[in-house]
């Protein structure tokens, strides 16, 4: 997901797109764990870039509403 898209969201989008974002990369983690074969390997580090990018804006815009 790009910053554009991000900061063009609202702060409970912000918060719905985080929970999505964790429960996807907790899914990815355990299909590793459990030993099955994942079709992108590179999709936990994409996700794992994407929760910080996104705490990173939801931190900005809290900040700045202060």
């Amino acid at each position: 997901m790009k910053t554009k898209e991000i900061r063009s969201m609202d702060k409970a989008d912000i918060s719905k797109r985080l929970s999505e974002l964790r429960l996807d990369l907790m899914k990815e983690i355990g299909n590793v764990e459990r030993g099955r074969a994942i079709k992108n390997p590179g999709r936990i580090r994409v996700l794992r870039k994407d929760i910080a990018r996104t705490l990173t804006i939801k931190r900005e815009k809290s900040e700045v509403k202060k």
